[in-house]
C-alpha cells in the first residue's frame, strides 16, 4: 500500500516506539507543497552537488578488473544555493536530494522525476527500490533529452518520493546496500557481487578458445 502524503506527514512527525521505528524525511522545507494533501507522494528538493562523468577518450566503462575507485570517470561539481547546473542536451550527471532520509524497518520507496519536468526533457530516475532502514540522501539520475540545456537550481522541486510498506518488516538491520549512509554521490560497483561469476566465465570461454585453436591446428 502506496502511503498518502498527509500519512508521510503524520509519519515523519510522530515519535518512534523504538529505533528501528524511526522514519525520518528532512528538512522539509514548505510541507504544504511538497506533501500536497489528497496527493500519494512528497516531492525533493535537488541538492547542491554532482557528479559530472569527463568527456573523456574512454573505450568503455569496465569494471571487471578494477574497482570503482580506481575507475573513477567523474568528477565532482558543487554549486552554490542560489546558483545553476546548466545540463546539456543528451548529457547524463549524477544529483543528489537536500533531503536526508531514514527508513524503518517496514518501509521502503522509490523516486520518480516529476512530470512538470519531464515535458521540458529532464528525465529523473534513481535505485528502483529504496530499502528498509536505508539511511542517507537519494542519488537523482539525471538527463536531459531535450533540445535545449536546461538551468538546474538547488532547492528546486525535481523528483516525487513513494513510500510503501513492506508486508514482513525486517528484523535486523542488514547492510543491504552499497550506498548506505551516502552523504553525496557515489561511484557504483555493479559487478560487486558479479565479478568472481564474470571472471570464471571469463576463464571458461578462453580456455574453450584455446582448445578450439588447438584442434584447428593438429587437423
Amino acid at each position: 500500500m502506496i502511503l498518502s502524503a498527509d500519512r508521510i506527514r503524520e509519519m515523519v512527525q510522530r515519535k518512534p516506539d523504538s529505533d528501528d521505528d524511526w522514519f525520518t524525511i528532512t528538512p522539509v522545507l514548505d510541507w504544504r507543497t511538497q506533501a500536497k494533501s489528497g496527493t500519494s507522494s512528497i516531492n525533493v528538493r535537488l541538492g547542491t552537488r554532482f557528479r559530472v562523468p569527463r568527456r573523456a577518450r574512454l573505450e568503455a566503462l569496465d569494471h571487471l578488473p578494477a574497482a570503482p575507485a580506481e575507475v573513477s570517470y567523474a568528477d565532482d561539481v558543487r554549486v552554490d544555493v542560489g546558483d545553476y547546473f546548466v545540463l546539456h542536451p543528451r548529457q547524463f550527471v549524477i544529483g543528489e536530494t537536500i533531503e536526508w532520509v531514514r527508513f524503518p524497518r517496514n518501509m521502503a520507496g522509490f523516486v520518480s522525476g516529476r512530470s512538470s519536468w519531464g515535458r521540458e526533457g529532464l528525465i529523473v530516475a534513481t535505485a528502483v527500490v529504496i530499502h528498509p532502514f536505508y539511511a542517507g540522501v537519494l542519488a537523482l539520475e539525471l538527463t536531459n533529452l531535450g533540445e535545449v540545456p536546461v538551468k538546474l537550481y538547488p532547492g528546486a522541486q525535481v523528483a516525487q518520493l513513494f513510500i510503501h510498506e513492506v508486508d514482513a518488516p525486517a528484523a535486523v538491520q542488514m547492510p543491504i546496500s552499497m550506498f548506505m549512509a551516502s552523504a553525496f554521490p557515489r561511484d557504483p560497483d555493479p559487478l560487486k557481487y558479479d565479478r568472481h561469476v564474470i571472471t570464471r566465465f571469463r576463464l571458461d570461454l578462453l580456455s574453450a578458445q584455446r582448445q578450439k585453436r588447438a584442434t584447428s591446428s593438429s587437423i
